[in-house]
């Protein structure tokens, strides 16, 4: 029986962690790029990581990060699998020890499917171990984010393990699954209470929102 996987993203503090661990998420996202609403240092992170159960997963999230930064901050704060958020082309994704889960943005024009599909397919063959599919709109700083086109996105799950990101809540997280079929559903700000800070009452009823579903 399929059971749906629920990642956590923008985590800011041990008390969200342990709230996001406490719901049952699977994994909890980092985010490690700069000048962006929910950046993290290793000094804040370590600790948090370090604090976690064994199987529930610490992400980092980069952005066109130098490869040694990268290896550097993982190694820092003993992440177990690596997010890439840019424009980093597959090649340079195969350096990694850490599972690799490389971003691909849709746009939702019929255009953009067939360039969208070549991308997902050519990052797989490159062994990313899951690709995140998430809108083109900008980092949300609170504010509610457009879902993805979930018909699209479930036409990717063919390829290997796809994870649906952009816009989900405790609300809609249901029918994204139904419709999506993802491996794994990725939340953000749709589980805030005010920017970085998660709401344990949002957080609760996604996970269990996402897990029926799914």
């Amino acid at each position: 029986m399929k059971t749906i996987r629920v990642k956590i993203c923008g985590i800011t503090n041990l008390a969200d962690a342990m709230t996001c661990v406490e719901a049952g998420a699977d994994a909890l996202g980092f985010i490690f790029v700069e000048n962006t609403p929910r950046f993290v240092t290793p000094e804040v992170v370590e600790p948090i990581v370090r604090a976690l159960p064994p199987f529930v997963t610490p992400v980092g999230v980069f952005w066109d990060h130098p490869a040694g930064h990268v290896k550097t901050v993982a190694e820092a704060c003993g992440l177990r699998a690596l997010q890439f958020h840019g424009d980093e082309p597959p090649d340079d994704l195969t350096q990694y020890p850490l599972p690799v889960i490389k971003t691909i943005k849709l746009s939702g024009t019929a255009a953009d499917e067939a360039d969208v599909r070549r991308r997902v397919d050519q990052y797989f063959r490159h062994r990313v171990v899951a690709v995140l599919v998430d809108s083109a709109a900008r980092w949300s700083e609170g504010e509610p984010r457009r879902p993805v086109e979930w018909q699209q996105a479930a036409q990717l799950t063919s390829a290997g393990r796809v994870i649906l990101s952009a816009g989900l809540t405790p609300d809609n997280v249901a029918r994204a699954v139904s419709i999506a079929g993802p491996y794994a559903v990725d939340v953000n700000s749709g589980v805030e209470a005010a920017l970085g800070r998660k709401d344990p009452a949002k957080v609760r009823r996604f996970v269990a929102e996402a897990r029926q579903a799914g």
